[in-house]
Parts: structure tokens; sequence; C-alpha cells
């Protein structure tokens, strides 16, 4: 019985190893990702010890956009250039994705997120505006307008994370959260791993371009950002919705009726927990419908914000 286990136990290893061999993917060296994902309009602000890459476009009230897991502030590109005629909009790579990269002191909580919003609003010199979060953002948007409530003037919450469901997590965060996998996910990042989860976001795989997948994968590349990932992934993060009551702005909550990662059904649980809200769903969404469905997602965003 003890040569059975040590035999699997070789095989499983000398697998790892192959994967290792096979499958090994250097970091991008930043100078080489902001030649190709920053631009004209990107800026750089140091907080924190971060170097935050950020980008202003467009005239009007300030509208303030976070992305969720794994993205950048390109996932808001539709809605920019939809917007930006109408509105200031304000959109950052978070700490621990994108170019910004990771915290130093690995601190990827809630409070840490609230208080990085903060300190990033107060050093652009903005504390008036509209805001609006997707998935891991969604649930930063609703924890800012709670500790702010009288910053914020309205907030959209797309597919938003935090509510008690009993869905399990997707693989890449179980991957994350296992000893073995996570050394390898550090290390090996094929980008048939990165087309695997974008098809399990969007709806119409059609979508899905060899562009964006080069963006999340050369993302997920940026220097620190895989152990900024796996450091997260195995945070505990309690629940804390009971904050939801505190937040008295007018709320737009938009949901991906196809979600695989966050179950449509928790729309109705923010519904409920969030005092002047109102729901869309999206029939032709998954996870990320401000990206795979831009222009309807934006249009609807335009109405609720101007009425």
């Amino acid at each position: 019985m003890k040569k059975t286990i040590l035999k699997i136990f070789a095989v499983i290893i000398s697998l790892l190893i192959l994967l290792f061999i096979l499958g090994y993917q250097s970091d991008i060296p930043i100078n080489e990702l902001e030649e190709k994902y920053a631009n004209a309009e990107s800026e750089f602000i140091k907080i924190d010890g971060m170097d935050v890459h950020y980008r202003i476009e467009g005239q009007g009230r300030p509208l303030v956009l976070i992305h969720g897991t794994g993205a950048s502030l390109h996932t808001w590109d539709k809605w920019t250039e939809q917007l930006k005629d109408s509105f200031e909009i304000i959109r950052m790579d978070l700490p621990a994705f994108g170019l910004t990269g990771p915290n130093k002191d690995g601190d990827y909580s809630m409070e840490f997120y609230t208080r990085f919003l903060n300190r990033f609003l107060q050093k652009i010199n903005v504390d008036s505006f509209y805001l609006a979060g997707n998935s891991l953002g969604g649930r930063i948007a609703w924890n800012y307008a709670a500790a702010y409530p009288q910053q914020i003037k309205k907030l959209i919450l797309i597919d938003a994370a935090g509510a008690p469901n009993d869905k399990g997590l997707p693989l890449v965060f179980k991957l994350a959260r296992n000893p073995v996998s996570a050394v390898l996910f550090r290390y090996v990042l094929p980008k048939s791993f990165i087309e695997k989860n974008m098809k399990e976001v969007y709806f119409d795989d059609a979508k899905i371009t060899s562009e964006i997948i080069d963006r999340y994968h050369s993302m997920a590349l940026r220097p620190g950002n895989r152990q900024a990932f796996i450091d997260r992934a195995n945070m505990d993060f309690p629940d804390r919705t009971a904050i939801l009551s505190k937040i008295i702005c007018p709320t737009l909550i938009m949901w991906g009726r196809h979600d695989e990662w966050i179950p449509v059904g928790d729309a109705a649980f923010f519904d409920k927990k969030i005092p002047n809200s109102k729901v869309v769903i999206y029939e032709n969404a998954g996870h990320v419908p401000m990206e795979e469905i831009g222009t309807e997602t934006a249009e609807d965003a335009r109405a609720f914000l101007e009425n």
C-alpha cells in the first residue's frame, strides 16, 4: 500500500514537472507592457508605494469605473467611448491587476480596497461622483458607497461580488487556493487557460477575440500579479452585506443572465438589501456585460445617470 502511494505521488510530481517545463511563462517587463497597453490618456500616480495606472477622459460629472478580478481598466473601453461625451470617465488598474501591480503589503481586503479608492480619489481631487463596478469592482463599489454615502450620487453594480450564496468558487480561485497548483500557477500560465476563463465569463464565445485574450494574458504576466492573485484568493472575505442598508443613493443593478461565476439570483439579493434600487437582467450576457455588450449596457447606464 505504501509503495502504491509513493508511485502515485511520483507520477503526480512527474506530471507537474512536465507541465512546468512545457508551460513555463516568464513575467513580461513593465516597460514592455506600458508600451503596449498605456496610451496618451494614461497617467500614473504614487499611492502607498504603487504606481497606479489610470485614465481620465471626457467632460461632465465624474463617473468612476472599477474593474473586476483579472481585468484592467481596458474592460471599460466601450463604456468610455460611448459615455465620454457626457461624463468625465475615471478608471484605474486596481492593486494586484493591470499595470498597477501588487500591493507591497499583500493586503487585498475590502478595507484595503476601500481605503485605496478613497486615497486615489482624494489625490485626483474628486469628491462627488457617480460610481460603477463589476464583480470585485462591484464589491468595492458597494462597500465604498456604504462607507462614504455623501460622495456617491448614483451607483451601478454589475454582476457584483459579495452576496452570500451556495455557488462554489470558479476553478481559477480553487487552483490558487491549492498549495500545489498555486506553485504552478505562479510559473505556468498558458494562454489556453486564459481563453478558458474568458469563455466562462462571456456568454457569446464569438465575441472573444485574440486581442482580448492577449491583453488578459499579458496583464496577468505583469511582474507580481500572479502572486498577488494567489494572495488575494487565499484571503478570507467576511460577509459585510449588513452595510448595504447604508447606501442612500439611487442604485442600478445590472446582471448577465448567463453569469457562470456569480449567480443571477444575487441581483435580487442586492435589490432587496439596498433601499433605492432597481434591476436590469441581460439575456445575452455573462459575467462582464459592460465588456460583452458594451453599447447596450452603456446606454442603459446613461439613461439611469441622466434621469
